[in-house]
């Protein structure tokens, strides 16, 4: 009689490990997808897992469902808006638009949208946010010497630029060129990138050097008198 024999094969602790992991993220995915699939699109889960049909824009939830009536639903107050259908308690609070920090109010907020702000005149925006403008800086100006390339505008700063060679501004606005002195006169002040050349009648330019070389000559002529 012909026997048979069994053969054990050694268990693999590596497979029992695999297994047990597998099988605890699959617990993980069922415990935290499976809550939030049974609400529908147009509804909130409360606290206590319940599912509620959400607010319309304009309102928050002011009580929760039960299983006789629906979600409770209340305005937002002045001051505060809320744009979206939800299943919130307090609303949103409104942008405002501080003119101290250069914005004035382009939209006013109402209980389903923000305000919108804009930047007051010699300022540019300088942080743009999905209300406007949250900070604005008054436009540059430029110095001496200088004058203004490309004008300020709500979005950008002032741009400037240097004088070019034999022109002048002394306010920073625009560059006017050097005065050319005429005939009969002379230079007495060579122009900079801040003032104009100063001329001079030649004729009156001598008088007033000859003057002081005179004026001993004639005091003298006159104690002798």
């Amino acid at each position: 009689m012909r026997r048979f024999e069994v053969v054990r094969t050694k268990h693999d602790p590596c497979e029992s490990s695999v297994c047990s992991i597998m099988i605890y993220l699959l617990l993980l995915v069922l415990v935290f997808a499976g809550p939030a699939s049974c609400c529908g699109a147009q509804e909130y889960r409360t606290s206590l897992g319940q599912c509620c049909p959400e607010c319309h824009e304009g309102t928050v939830v002011v009580r929760d469902c039960t299983v006789d009536s629906g979600t409770r639903c209340g305005p937002c107050e002045t001051g505060t808006f809320m744009n979206r259908p939800n299943g919130m308690t307090k609303c949103f609070s409104c942008t405002s638009c501080d003119p101290g920090l250069g914005l004035l109010t382009r939209q006013r907020c109402s209980a389903t949208s923000d305000s919108v702000c804009g930047v007051l005149d010699g300022f540019f925006c300088r942080t743009r946010s999905e209300t406007g403008c949250s900070l604005a800086e008054k436009h540059s100006a430029c110095q001496h010497g200088q004058r203004i390339k490309q004008p300020g505008t709500s979005r950008n700063d002032t741009v400037c630029e240097d004088c070019p060679g034999g022109s002048f501004s002394p306010d920073g606005v625009s560059c006017s060129p050097w005065t050319r002195c005429s005939k009969g006169q002379i230079k007495v002040k060579d122009g900079s990138s801040t003032s104009d050349v100063v001329c001079s009648n030649a004729a009156r330019h001598r008088f007033c050097l000859l003057l002081p070389l005179a004026l001993p000559f004639l005091t003298l002529c006159w104690c002798f008198h």
